[in-house]
């Protein structure tokens, strides 16, 4: 399997961000990120996938969208559609038809920021996630960098610091998230989660002062999504969108936070007598089946089985034999500008 660093949920200048593509494009080359994923607000533009080289670099940039009902009040319910190949906004009043829709054209749906609280002292309403009757969605956005500064920044004076100390502000998951999610892989259901940017880079001014409040180049050095893709990029587009988009579909993959310290590397995976599985994958519990996970550096490391923390160790690694059925998942922290933060969430091996 060979690693990618996914960056995603970002806008541009076609909705309510700031940077064109090829701002985009050079702000990865200059992370590192090996795919961008564009996400901007119902609206697709089809024709400008491509690469973004510069000497031996490069990096792929692919456009999606984040669709929701505009007329609804409050808003509510977005969802971030991937390889749909085509505008579906106009089934946005109706979230369990625009997964149909989005299945029916071959792309991946992902409930966004499934809590984005509201935050009065800037206008901004709550615009979580509410219909959690629909079914078929492929995963959910389980960290948004920008839904969580909604959440600590909660006056004027708050947002003015983490706008020029930005490396202080993720912590983890919202609590609310990693609950939901537990939820859905205990009732069963196969949930892909991820972890995206929600980047827009804002140009805000106060008199003369002018700040760029969360430039992409930060974020995409943030929450990344790592996929473990069946090959490397190989330069030719239709190859590799399927490459990205089949690892993200098979759950193949887990959230980093890179600021901290790089998260590239780490591995998750059960073996039994005779089968081996990754993340996102079923594996048969008939015998003995040990999980094992690798971390790239020290850090505390829990393992959750269906929503309960079952072990917990400070270490590189991790083994533990699995001798009951579920969904079990690997949790990481470390301490970062003096508090305990969330590093790595993986996506659940499913011992059947």
């Amino acid at each position: 399997m060979h690693e990618l660093t996914i960056n995603l949920h970002m806008h541009t200048n076609y909705s309510d961000g700031s940077g064109t593509y090829a701002d985009l494009g050079k702000a990865a080359l200059k992370t590192g990120v090996d795919v961008l994923i564009v996400t901007d607000h119902n609206t697709w533009v089809g024709g400008v996938d491509g690469y973004y080289r510069q000497g031996r670099k490069r990096a792929l940039l692919l456009v999606g969208e984040e669709i929701h009902d505009q007329d609804r009040v409050p808003q509510k319910n977005h969802m971030l559609v991937f390889n749909a190949g085509m505008d579906l906004a106009t089934f946005a009043d109706d979230p369990q038809n625009l997964i149909g829709a989005i299945k029916r054209a071959g792309g991946l749906s992902f409930i966004a920021h499934p809590i984005d609280l509201e935050m009065p002292a800037f206008g901004e309403t709550d615009i979580s996630w509410v219909d959690w009757n629909v079914t078929g969605f492929t995963g959910l956005e389980l960290w948004n960098g920008f839904s969580e500064f909604k959440t600590v920044a909660r006056g004027r004076l708050d947002a003015i610091f983490y706008a020029f100390f930005p490396q202080a502000l993720p912590h983890g998951p919202h609590p609310r998230a990693l609950e939901i999610w537990d939820e859905l892989l205990v009732k069963g259901r196969r949930v892909v989660a991820i972890g995206g940017a929600d980047a827009h880079a804002l140009h805000l001014s106060l008199g003369p002062l002018h700040k760029v409040v969360f430039p992409y180049e930060y974020h995409f050095s943030c929450i990344n999504t790592h996929t473990l893709a069946s090959g490397p990029l190989t330069g030719n587009l239709a190859a590799d969108k399927k490459l990205v988009f089949d690892a993200l579909a098979s759950g193949h993959c887990f959230v980093g936070y890179d600021l901290p310290a790089p998260t590239r590397g780490f591995r998750f995976s059960a073996h039994g007598s005779d089968t081996k599985a990754i993340m996102g994958d079923e594996i048969t519990c008939s015998g003995t089946i040990t999980l094992q996970a690798k971390l790239p550096s020290i850090a505390e490391i829990r393992l959750i089985k269906d929503g309960e923390c079952i072990r917990k160790s400070k270490a590189e690694a991790l083994a533990y034999v699995a001798e009951e059925p579920g969904a079990y998942r690997i949790e990481a922290y470390r301490r970062y500008l003096g508090r305990m933060r969330g590093w790595i969430f993986s996506n659940p091996i499913y011992v059947r």
